[in-house]
């Protein structure tokens, strides 16, 4: 057989498996278009109809008050402006019995109120000789009841622009895809028969591409290698896919550890525990810390198991472990292991109140307290950060451990952990804020502490700022390379991600709601308790007693509003709940006592007879009474002047199932940045505080409802187990390419 017969032949050959390969693929294209274009209508009218809500909510206040006023002329700048917007079309208004009463040039003169009613309930969207046009009506109410009807029409026509581009892009992937796949066929019908079949095989059974054993067939090599990137895409893009619009809960947080992590073990670490045992003469008492890293960790591990190293800082944590310091909680219900550390009261003093809370807590926070650096601390320190790290050795059940450290008590443990067990995943997680490089070069120690933290393989902050600030940092004060596009910094020939994860709370069920006590019975029980009237107006401040969380500052608000607004006095009332902590130090004791005489001058002040402005509550609360407070309150006050993330605000949040409640919130918390619907405030303007609290009491039910629903919805999407799952995930992906890379480098030894 000549060699123009034999190339003839395997290009009829090869024609005959790519053809049908190319048909398959356009008729994939061609009804894929249509699902395509639905998709992309579906999410342009929720867009619509979203924008309708905002420009009616930002409008409302001005078209109620021209409607009532008789003069809804007076409007037509208000329009002008609006329909700058080039979605916009056009505006009216219509009165609650359907008359027309405003509209802009561009509306249609045919189209009536009682007709546009009608198209937005049903279709929303209608076709004039403009082309395609979405309507939307919102209601506009006032306290004497609905003023008007809005009429927003939008033009639709970008829709199928936007849909002849995904067409195009679609049609052009769908090319590309066959031509690869076509180069690919032709290529592999080129090697040799017989070992080609056995070559295949052995790909299509794993081999080589889930480990880097060679193929049967060499010339195969380079397939072999071109699959194994092709499934690390495809396993990238399917968990990203898998990420996007379900809801994470427990059991999607327990599946992804068993599937894209093997069921690992989880080691936490921290210096905090979930559980502390308390003696009470001869009685044992089970306390659960005042603390946002418990209450975000705890549901985790229940959720995935595993095994809590922490220090046993209960007088009576001695009593409840076994001979290897375990624990199992929590108690009736098992789910994990509690492993405690005991530290001695020297230690506690120079690594837990001076170094980690007199020194870098005072530093991040930024809080004009002066930090304080003592080197006998900082020896403590290291020492204390060592023995986490030997007892995640101890704890670990492989080589490769999946281990979260937490917070900035333990800088250190990471590299330590690294030292001793170089194949392990580590996740470190800065639960407060990073401050900016000329702030963090007060302390002496700074490159040892950025060198322990960069041990890690993810290191977590709440804010892509705080992630900024730390990867300034590090360029200041190390030698490193970093990767701003990948949010990499390379030391030492390792490299750690550094990624933002907004810590949330974890978001209660329908059986934990219907254990919540009634709203009505929280209001009644706590306005009994303060000797008030039912319509007593009550605002919420929860805290540890910590002058990082703007308690000082909230107080001053309080007695501002009432200076304003004496009509207030007697009806307005600030219980203030602050749990105590660090008690030991100087600073928070200061702080104690300047909180209480400026609480007690101001009740003085305006005290009524049984009356006072602010209530301090300095005691713990337990899970139960804390839902009690939140479910009580008017109002909730969170005025940090710096945070993490501050995790009071979601509690609320999630415990006002009933849509009420008004969130007044620092700017400088890192929630702040989610919770777009709370008001927010600058803490240290007293004014604007002030002002916020006269706008949450008088904010009318239905703006409350409508905040809340938006606010609630942000949390439960974005709950506790959403945080870890992202973590997780970017764990999983660097763990499966971290032993890809490690079967390449043997294979390539094995073949020198």
């Amino acid at each position: 057989m000549t060699p123009v017969r034999t190339f003839i032949r395997s290009l009829r050959l090869q024609l005959k498996f790519i053809a049908p390969l190319v048909l398959v693929l356009l008729v994939a294209a061609l009804m894929a278009i249509p699902f395509i274009d639905n998709m992309t209508s579906h999410w342009v009218t929720r867009d619509l109809n979203m924008r309708a809500s905002v420009i009616s909510t930002a409008l409302s206040d001005s078209i109620a008050e021209a409607v009532l006023a008789k003069r809804p002329q007076q409007l037509e700048p208000l329009f002008k402006r609006t329909l700058r917007d080039e979605k916009l079309m056009a505006i009216a208004i219509c009165g609650p019995d359907g008359a027309m009463l405003q509209r802009t040039d561009e509306f249609p003169p045919t189209l009536a109120c009682n007709e546009a009613q009608t198209i937005a309930e049903h279709d929303a969207r209608i076709t004039l000789k403009q082309g395609t046009i979405h309507v939307a009506v919102r209601r506009l109410e006032s306290e004497r009841g609905v003023v008007a009807n809005m009429v927003l029409l939008h033009d639709m026509g970008f829709i199928e622009r936007r849909s002849q581009t995904v067409r195009t892009y679609l049609m052009l992937i769908f090319a590309a895809l066959g031509a690869v796949i076509s180069i690919t066929a032709m290529l592999v019908a080129h090697l040799s028969w017989r070992n080609w079949v056995s070559g295949v095989k052995s790909i299509l059974q794993g081999e080589g591409v889930l480990e880097s054993r060679r193929p049967s067939a060499p010339e195969l090599a380079p397939l072999q290698g071109d699959l194994r990137k092709m499934l690390r895409q495809l396993e990238d893009e399917h968990r990203r896919a898998h990420a996007v619009g379900d809801e994470w809960n427990a059991a999607r947080l327990r599946a992804m550890l068993k599937s894209d992590l093997r069921d690992e073990h989880l080691i936490v670490v921290s210096n905090r525990e979930p559980y502390v045992h308390e003696r009470h003469g001869t009685s044992t008492t089970l306390v659960r810390p005042a603390s946002g890293l418990v209450t975000a960790i705890e549901p985790i591990m229940r959720a995935c198991s595993g095994t809590w190293i922490a220090h046993g800082s209960g007088s009576a944590d001695r009593e409840q472990v076994d001979s290897h310091d375990r624990l199992l909680v929590p108690a009736g219900q098992p789910s994990y292991t509690l492993r405690r550390l005991w530290l001695s009261k020297a230690d506690e003093v120079g690594y837990y109140y001076g170094f980690a809370n007199e020194g870098l807590w005072p530093l991040c926070h930024i809080a004009h307290v002066r930090p304080v650096f003592r080197q006998s601390d900082w020896e403590c320190y290291k020492r204390v950060n060592r023995m986490f790290a030997d007892a995640v050795v101890v704890e670990a059940r492989s080589e490769d451990p999946l281990v979260l450290v937490q917070d900035y008590h333990l800088a250190l443990a990471p590299r330590m952990i690294r030292e001793r067990l170089p194949n392990a995943t580590i996740i470190s997680f800065w639960h407060i804020p990073w401050p900016n490089p000329e702030s963090f070069g007060i302390c002496p120690w700074r490159e040892e502490l950025l060198h322990g933290m960069l041990g890690s393989t993810i290191l977590g902050f709440h804010t892509r700022f705080h992630c900024k600030n730390f990867m300034e940092t590090v360029d200041r004060f190390l030698e490193t390379r970093i990767e701003q596009e990948h949010s990499t910094i390379s030391f030492l020939g390792e490299q750690t991600l550094v990624e933002s994860y907004p810590i949330s709370i974890h978001w209660p069920s329908e059986q934990e709601r219907a254990a919540w006590p009634a709203f009505a019975d929280c209001r009644s029980g706590l306005r009994e308790r303060l000797g008030v009237a039912p319509d007593h107006l009550i605002a919420l401040g929860l805290d540890r007693f910590d002058y990082t969380k703007g308690i000082l500052e909230r107080i001053q608000a309080v007695e501002r509003l009432l200076e304003k607004n004496p009509e207030f006095v007697g009806r307005f009332t600030l219980v203030q709940i602050a749990a105590p902590t660090r008690g030991e130090l100087a600073e928070y004791q200061a702080f104690r006592n300047r909180l209480e005489a400026l609480a007690s001058q101001i009740n003085r002040r305006f005290t009524k007879g049984n009356y006072q402005p602010i209530h301090l509550i300095v005691e713990h609360q337990d899970s139960d009474q804390v839902i009690s407070f939140y479910r009580a309150a008017d109002i909730c006050l969170v005025t940090s002047i710096h945070d993490g993330m501050n995790l009071v605000c979601k509690e609320f949040i999630a415990a006002r199932d009933d849509e009420h409640g008004v969130l007044v919130l620092s700017q400088f918390a890192g929630a702040s940045r989610e919770l777009s619907e709370a008001l927010h405030i600058n803490p240290y303007h007293v004014e604007e505080t002030a002002d916020a609290l006269l706008t949450a009491i008088n904010m009318p039910r239905v703006e409350q409802r409508e905040r809340m629903q938006s606010l609630r919805s942000i949390v439960r999407e974005h709950n506790v187990y959403g945080w870890a799952g992202s973590m997780l995930a970017d764990a999983a992906r660097l763990r499966l390419r971290g032993r890809v890379q490690a079967r390449v480098q043997a294979h390539r030894k094995g073949t020198r």
